[in-house]
This record gives C-alpha cells, sequence and structure tokens, in this order.
C-alpha cells in the first residue's frame, strides 16, 4: 500500500510540472517547461546539432527521431543554434575524436 501512494504521489508531481510547460517559441526546441515558475530557468529538450554541420557557417539540428536529444536546464530563452551550444558541441565532437585516436 506504502508504494501505491508513493507511485501515486510521483506521478501527481510530476504531472504537476506540466502546468507550468512554456509555449515552444524556438526552432529545434522539442519541450519547454519551467522548471521554477516566475523565472527564466527552464528545463529544455533539443535535438543535437548534426555534426555534418557542425564547422559550417548555419549548424543544421539533427532529426529528434533520431534520438539524439539534449536535455538542458538554463535560461527560458536559450537558443540551441547559439554560439554557446555550437562552442558546446563542437569542444564535445573533439574531445571523442581525440579519445577515439588514443593509442592506450
Amino acid at each position: 500500500m506504502r508504494r501505491f501512494i508513493v507511485s501515486l504521489l510521483f506521478l501527481l508531481l510530476s504531472s504537476a510540472s506540466d502546468l507550468h510547460s512554456a509555449p515552444v517559441d524556438v526552432e529545434g526546441i522539442i519541450s519547454k517547461v519551467v522548471a521554477i515558475p516566475g523565472s527564466n530557468y527552464c528545463h529544455l529538450r533539443f535535438a543535437a546539432i548534426n555534426e555534418d554541420t557542425l564547422f559550417r557557417d548555419r549548424p543544421v539540428l539533427k532529426d529528434p527521431s533520431e534520438g539524439d536529444i539534449i536535455d538542458f536546464y538554463g535560461p527560458c530563452d536559450y537558443d540551441p543554434l547559439g554560439k554557446t551550444e555550437i562552442e558546446g558541441q563542437r569542444a564535445e565532437l573533439w574531445r571523442r575524436l581525440l579519445q577515439d585516436s588514443d593509442p592506450e
């Protein structure tokens, strides 16, 4: 019985967070949930940048159906194709490439 109550409370609390969903107005954002009501702090979900376009002038996001989704916690107006995200994903790609080429 106690498990049932805990599960029910978890379900209610997790569905209550959906009440704070903000409209998704930036292209590429899959979901946007205001983490703290009345603040500019959100949980965003968006597709990663396509590696083939990562070093071009205009990178393109992957198709969300590929499953390479980024969970981001930060400003609600975060741009998944902004300078900060592009630099971060470029750095991550370089780390992976260097790690894969390490002879150890």
